[in-house]
């Protein structure tokens, strides 16, 4: 049926939502395809809907094409799955918890691994009924502190996600590989451009993982990638470590005066007046000779807040995101944590820390960190800190620095963590050459689970030697309402939406444009013979609209083929204009189906 905008429910904006910060809040609410309900909630109106399900039915089909099955479950979910998992503590205060009018604890689904799990260990019991992949499109609630971006960070959002559960590990290999095809796929028919990265597991846990990433200036996540091929988030970067040293003739560290030196900057300075380098031992010393170290709080799911020291070259600032990815490894960490530096009041509680002048310890004194010292600390270090490195560093004391401390020899450390940040032409790991930085949205990610959930809710099936095994589980999720924000994100211009022709809400708009009755009638055929022809049609045919604001509209709500019958009736023409390249021409009115059906089939 044609989609009149005289009966349309549809409310153009001429001016832009106070609270959009990104242009794709800001043209969704303008052109009537979304409103706000509350901080990080919307309400999806008919051409918004249009749009969301022509992106799920893309996925739908591409998950079909690769033999999964759809499912469907609450969003209401109960607490004892999550409780089982440990997540019902892990999320802290990530999640919306509620209770029935019994007192019985409920959660609004973030995500539904468990549910998944449950579903087939309640059906299946054999290695006969595996491989299984199962989807749902489902909507999801996470309670954002601070939602933003429009539909790029909500509270509640629609997603695709689908598990795979197999007998083996080459089972999983070949459902991940099955898994990541599809979505490649995907998001080559929405015509969104991403780039597949390496990415780290976080709280879901498993090995391998992958994140695909719509590079754009607003994308909240860094990525890396080199000209030869490596592309990572900035989170599963590792450094290229340099070559042990071999101190044996190192000269013996010496404590050095150097007051007024709290920061890096003046440290250099010092360093360089009080014992210049020749050329030949190095030339001046810079920032990068220094051994910085940074103490930071952590905030267990518990609520306990615990110091960690890391010791990081003097020219790399600490990356939050790189050590929330890993310092798991060195804690006993299950759940949300919470990073900062640390304050006043945690330096307070460890005298030993001396603000500005914070050392590893060495064979001089009583070792401070990275031992059974006084403070006993843990002391992680970047991976550039290596056996026989000298360092410039502090030496516990105020006003006073330490000179060739030489790790390894003058002093230890807990462990090896990737905490600094990521810089444009650091070298790529696997030597494809130096690395360049850029912006992204996530778009999707997928994860080889392996068996954490299965082990933790006993999913089990008879293998062909009639042996109970646990099953291998994959995860993949594609942000679906996001995929909507990041289309609008990249196709816009100046005057509105500009839709790519797969997620579009209509092929044509057929625009009404003077107040003649026979231009009425002839829009009024031309957009039901564009109907019969197969084609979606959005008619304007308010009667009371100036052309200006008819246009505008058009050109806001960004269908890529605009039909105006105008002026040119006369002459036997209509206007056709391609909304994406903005070019314009006359076509005869008897051939304009044919023209407009031509062009949207061999778009």
């Amino acid at each position: 049926m044609v989609l009149r905008l005289s009966q349309l429910f549809l409310r153009t904006l001429r001016e832009d939502p106070a609270d959009a910060e990104v242009a794709s809040h800001r043209l969704l609410v303008r052109a009537g395809y979304i409103r706000r309900a509350a901080p990080g909630i919307y309400t999806w109106l008919p051409l918004g809907l249009s749009v969301l399900r022509r992106v799920e039915q893309i996925i739908r089909e591409e998950m079909t094409a690769i033999g999964a099955q759809e499912v469907h479950f609450p969003a209401l979910l109960p607490k004892e799955p999550y409780e089982a998992t440990n997540r019902w503590t892990e999320y802290g205060e990530g999640i919306f918890r509620l209770k029935d009018r019994k007192g019985n604890d409920y959660l609004l689904a973030p995500t539904h691994e468990e549910m998944f799990t449950l579903l087939v260990k309640d059906l299946y019991s054999s290695y006969k009924d595996l491989p299984l992949s199962i989807y749902q499109i489902q909507n999801k609630y996470r309670d954002e502190a601070r939602p933003r971006a429009g539909l790029l960070r909500g509270r509640e959002f629609i997603m695709k996600d689908s598990y795979s559960f197999d007998v083996d590990d080459a089972g999983l290999d070949a459902s991940y590989a099955a898994h990541r095809s599809a979505y490649l796929k995907i998001f080559e028919r929405l015509g969104l451009e991403v780039v597949p990265v390496t990415a780290t597991a976080g709280a879901m846990g498993g090995s391998k993982s992958e994140e695909f990433l719509h590079p754009t200036e607003i994308g909240e996540d860094t990525f890396v990638r080199s000209a030869g091929g490596y592309a990572a988030n900035v989170e599963a970067v590792t450094t290229v470590v340099p070559a042990e040293i071999d101190f044996t003739n190192a000269p013996a560290a010496e404590v050095r005066d150097t007051p007024d030196t709290p920061t890096i900057d003046t440290l250099v300075a010092a360093a360089n007046a009080l014992s210049p380098r020749s050329e030949a031992d190095g030339g001046a010393w810079t920032a990068a000779d220094t051994l910085k170290n940074v103490v930071l709080a952590v905030t267990l799911p518990t609520g306990e807040r615990q110091l960690v020291v890391i010791g990081v070259p003097g020219d790399r600032g600490v990356d939050l995101k790189r050590v929330e990815a890993t310092i798991g490894t060195f804690l006993p960490i299950a759940g949300e944590i919470t990073l900062e530096a640390a304050n006043e009041e945690d330096l307070k509680k460890q005298p030993l820390l001396v603000k500005g002048y914070i050392g590893p310890g060495m064979s001089l004194d009583a070792p401070l960190l990275g031992s059974e010292g006084a403070s006993k600390l843990l002391y992680l270090v970047d991976p550039r800190v290596v056996s026989g490195s000298a360092w410039i560093t502090g030496a516990n004391e105020a006003g006073k620095h330490v000179f060739g401390l030489v790790a390894g020899r003058d002093f230890g450390w807990d462990g090896v963590i990737e905490a600094t940040e990521v810089r444009a032409g650091d070298p790529a790991p696997d030597g494809s050459g130096p690395l360049e930085t850029a912006r992204g949205i996530e778009m999707g990610h997928i994860f080889q689970l392996g068996r954490k959930y299965a082990e933790a809710l006993d999913l089990k099936v008879l293998d062909q030697n009639g042996k109970q095994v646990v099953v291998t589980m994959g995860s993949y999720g594609v942000g679906v309402t996001r995929a909507v924000a990041a289309l609008a994100e990249s196709n816009h211009d100046e005057k509105g939406l500009v839709w790519p022709r797969a997620v579009a809400p209509a092929d044509v708009h057929v625009v009404a444009v003077g107040r003649g009755e026979e231009i009425f009638a002839a829009a009024e055929k031309l957009a039901l013979e564009l109907e019969a022809a197969g084609l979606e049609v959005i008619y304007d045919d308010r009667p009371k609209v100036s052309p200006g604001v008819k246009f505008g509209d058009a050109e806001l709500v960004g269908v890529p083929t605009i039909l105006a019958v105008g002026r040119g009736l006369v002459d036997g023409v209509v206007e056709i204009k391609d909304r994406r390249s903005g070019n314009a021409e006359n076509i005869a009115v008897d051939r304009a189906v044919d023209h407009v059906v031509n062009a949207v089939r061999n778009d």
